[in-house]
């Protein structure tokens, strides 16, 4: 139950993050919650630092985030798929 109120927690914090093209899915948001606070939490959430940080930080990201960025069309998975190949 601390899980699910953990993850919500950070739905809800991260409910304003926004990209160019609109709102953020809640699975982005749920995928991402836990990239945001360890590299981005500096950032207020909605602002353009998320996304620029989010952008910074890369294939750091976590796999669940990254996989969630590319289903919900936010990148390309053969571009993740790229950088990792190039590591």
């Amino acid at each position: 139950m601390t899980k699910i109120r953990t993850v919500l927690a950070a739905a809800i914090a991260l409910g304003t993050l926004t990209t160019q093209a609109g709102a953020v899915s809640l699975g982005v948001k749920l995928a991402c919650a836990a990239d945001y606070r360890a590299h981005c939490s500096q950032h207020a959430v909605g602002s353009p630092g998320v996304q620029k940080c989010m952008r910074a930080v890369g294939l750091r990201l976590s796999k669940g985030c990254l996989d969630a960025l590319a289903s919900a069309g936010y990148v390309s998975k053969a571009k993740i798929e790229k950088k990792y190949a190039a590591q």
